[in-house]
């Protein structure tokens, strides 16, 4: 008889069914994860509102877990072997074309479900495609040969590991993306998972200056922002927030500002434009607004500002969160907050969309009920 995985389906919007599929074969070259925590960030919260396709899909793009039934091809390609717990990047690239020569198979067309129906992508892919387990809010997932994996180090717990989605995302943005480094002054728009990870970066880089800014619903996390190294908080519904920003940095403004308010509307770019040095700044949005009216180009030219999308991270950035992970200089623990079941997936997605309060980074453990934990 077939081995079975117990798998959450989003079958419409907001709606989700339990759902059982026999555990896929792996042809050479393959294997599978038995998933141990898959993330959930506001992209899910988005996409589980308004799904893109109208086919059943398994959510879950941030996913850590245990190498299992991996062929030999499979482990000596990958240099893991059964029992390793390993991350795997939401990307599945052709490592063909010339993005994937690049190393930015982030962009590749063979994972982009944006302009390819039949894209390959964790926690996007229709569950009805070939090997069906295709996201982490299921009890494993299918790993082919292109699967993009990273080894989780020794002493990294599988919950911990579970937010280098964010950490990764924060040190492509900030680092890489942004250039921060040593004596930068940041701008940190919003204190989400993925602005934490930001402050994390940035102080680790060596910058000499960090802001947070949020609102008075975010009284908590901007608290653990001060923990995480941030320099000064700044609660955007009490305070003139440019002002404050102008006060501390005496006139002279930032760097480089890094805006993590998607769906916010157009007042943090506004507020970052201004709130950066005189010439030459960095601006990095994720730049979610369809359209933007009277956008300040002149103001941007004359201050020869650079603005930068934030999209996905680099093979780079996720070992150097793992790195980040296992050092242990930061308590990087407080930022997982919650923890759910698969029978829960529906109230886990709504706690990170404000459903719940408190709620920083949401872990969704498919063993959590059958197990006991």
């Amino acid at each position: 008889m077939k081995e079975k995985a117990l798998a959450a389906v989003r079958i419409g919007p907001s709606t989700t069914e339990l759902r059982e599929f026999s555990l896929p074969e792996v042809p050479e070259g393959s294997a599978l994860m038995k998933v141990e925590v898959a993330g959930i960030c506001g992209t899910d919260v988005k996409l589980y509102a308004k799904p893109t396709i109208n086919e059943p899909v398994i959510m879950g793009h941030e996913n850590i877990g245990i190498v299992t039934h991996a062929t030999q091809e499979f482990m000596d390609r990958k240099g893991v072997k059964n029992g390793d717990r390993i991350f795997v990047e939401h990307y599945v690239g052709c490592f063909n074309c010339i993005w994937c020569h690049l190393g930015e198979y982030r962009h590749c067309e063979a994972t982009d479900w944006r302009t390819n129906p039949d894209a390959r992508r964790y926690g996007y892919t229709s569950a009805e495609n070939q090997y069906n387990l295709w996201g982490g809010f299921a009890q494993y997932l299918y790993l082919p040969w292109n699967a993009v994996i990273h080894r989780v180090p020794d002493g990294v717990s599988a919950e911990l590991a579970g937010i280098v989605t964010p950490m990764s995302n924060g040190i492509q943005w900030a680092l890489i993306d942004g250039g921060v480094g040593y004596n930068s002054t940041v701008l940190i728009q919003g204190p989400g998972q993925q602005g934490l990870s930001q402050a994390v970066a940035c102080k680790q880089a060596g910058a000499s200056l960090v802001i947070v800014t949020g609102t008075t619903r975010d009284k908590a996390r901007l608290e653990l922002a001060k923990i995480l190294g941030a320099d000064y908080v700044i609660d955007v519904q009490k305070e003139d927030a440019l002002a404050r920003v102008m006060e501390i940095t005496r006139g002279l403004g930032v760097d480089v500002v890094l805006d993590c308010t998607s769906g916010a509307g157009v007042t943090p770019m506004l507020l970052g434009i201004d709130a950066l040095k005189r010439r030459g700044g960095t601006l990095v949005v994720q730049g979610e607004e369809a359209a933007f009216p009277d956008f300040p180009l002149k103001k941007m030219t004359e201050k020869a500002i650079t603005i930068k999308s934030a999209r996905g991270h680099s093979y780079l950035a996720c070992e150097l969160a793992l790195a980040q992970l296992a050092s242990k200089r930061f308590p990087l623990e407080l930022l997982t907050t919650h923890r759910f079941g698969l029978k829960e997936v529906d109230r886990a997605i709504k706690a990170v969309g404000g459903g719940e309060p408190d709620v920083i980074h949401v872990s969704l453990m498919p063993w959590l009920e059958s197990e006991g934990e």
